[in-house]
């Protein structure tokens, strides 16, 4: 049995990611542990999981929320340093506190997520195995590529080239304050000089949720670069029994459409983006079914139902819900994208944040779904669009190879097979031979 740690931001959509992994390799006799500030203890859920807390110096218990909505709200080019910074602190931290806290629990192996350099960085000066996972759009670079951060479509031109050039150019000045930290830590712990996190990747084995067909043509991808799909199943939710989950969903004998709508957990304090979707969707006579994650309060979630057929519920059961939806409207996430995928609900993507502008432009470039502005779209163009997505089978066409694509990929058994495969730890099957 080895002891993995892990170490990513502190999010709650990449914690529930990583620890659909951690579930499976804690299934295969492994030992896993999450290790960050004191208050990402509320993002484990599943008492199989080890937490352990570090850094309550400088990230106290109780500091998580404030920074969390900087993260969600910004609001300005000085509210978007601040969330600069905050990455940058946190690194900092991490790189601060983990090699101490990994000695002491005798972990044997890391798993990094892509989006926080620490555990790379920590784990090499280590000299201990790592492996990364990419929990939402792969950050690996590579020429005329846009990150997935940009909004740009993928195009093999001179002309494209130099947009992306540029704008990664711009990227990277703006995270300068994250450059500097991690080119701190990197002469502190004693490594190779480096400053951006697709500089911090594993040399060993990286994990993508995505599938190769949704992503733009990628020419330089490292060989131990593996997609593996959706590691998780469902956005977390309480248990729903079958006649709470029938209560959620349309009659089967309803021949008026149904359409689901989520904008993730971070970004859902959103109601007047809410209060659009919902009249475009009265705009087309359709059922509407709102997941809110807890982003707005009950006189919100009211006013919501009073407009057309309207349903609203802080979490659902998000797979049985796409499974029945005729489209989903989306933050495109890149959990929810791979999940309407893989139940073939074309997508309506409203990008709000982080990769959401790289995953809508995905969405638009692979066919299966159109994209608007989440901040200018009006109700209008959110109907029109919505109504392409009922009408047009195109979509749903395009989405069958990508899901067969997901359906193939593996997900998280597969990455736990990759996993100890690339650090020399004998797989579950030839354990348990061994011992019989």
């Amino acid at each position: 049995m080895a002891h993995f740690a892990v170490v990513a931001p502190a999010l709650y959509s990449h914690f529930n990611t990583l620890s659909k992994l951690a579930l499976e390799l804690v299934a295969r006799g492994h030992r896993v542990t999450f290790v960050h500030r004191p208050d990402a203890i509320d993002y484990v859920k599943d008492a199989r999981i080890g937490f352990h807390a570090i850094g309550s110096d400088t990230h106290p218990a109780g500091s998580l929320p404030a920074m969390l909505a900087r993260v969600a709200n910004p609001g300005s080019p000085l509210g978007l340093r601040r969330v600069i910074l905050d990455m940058a602190a946190s690194t900092t931290m991490l790189c601060r506190e983990l090699p101490a806290a990994l000695c002491g629990l005798q972990v044997d192996f890391l798993i990094a997520d892509q989006m926080e350099a620490a555990g790379g960085l920590v784990a090499e000066s280590l000299g201990m195995p790592f492996v990364s996972v990419a929990c939402a759009l792969p950050v690996n670079r590579e020429p005329g590529m846009p990150l997935p951060v940009m909004p740009f479509m993928h195009e093999d031109s001179e002309r494209a080239f130099k947009i992306v050039e540029g704008s990664t150019m711009v990227y990277d000045w703006m995270m300068r304050p994250h450059e500097r930290a991690i080119s701190a830590a990197a002469r502190q712990l004693g490594v190779r000089p480096r400053g951006k996190l697709h500089e911090c990747l594993s040399p060993l084995a990286q994990i993508g949720q995505v599938v190769p067909g949704f992503d733009f043509p990628r020419r330089a991808l490292p060989p131990h670069f593996h997609h593996v799909g959706p590691l998780h199943g469902a956005a977390a939710a309480p248990a729903h029994t079958p006649a709470e989950l029938a209560a959620l969903l349309p009659s089967a004998s309803s021949t008026r459409p149904f359409v689901y709508t989520s904008l993730g957990t971070l970004v859902s304090q959103r109601f007047g983006l809410f209060k659009r979707i919902a009249q475009a969707c009265a705009r087309q006579d359709a059922q509407l079914l709102v997941a809110h994650c807890g982003g707005l309060d009950e006189s919100q979630a009211r006013a919501l139902e009073r407009i057309g057929d309207t349903r609203v519920h802080a979490f659902v059961p998000q797979l049985a819900v796409l499974a029945r939806a005729d489209a989903v409207i989306s933050h495109a996430g890149a959990n929810t994208v791979m999940e309407a995928i893989a139940t073939r609900t074309p997508i309506l993507a409203l990008p709000i944040a982080f990769d959401h502008p790289g995953a809508a432009a995905r969405v638009e470039y692979a066919g299966v779904g159109l994209r608007a502005s989440p901040r200018f779209a009006t109700s209008a163009e959110l109907s029109r669009k919505l109504r392409r997505l009922l009408d047009e089978p195109g979509f749903r066409q395009r989405m069958e190879p990508l899901a067969e694509q997901i359906r193939q990929a593996g997900g998280a058994p597969r990455a736990a097979d990759l996993i100890e495969a690339a650090l020399g730890l004998a797989p579950a099957t030839q354990r348990l031979a061994s011992h019989g």
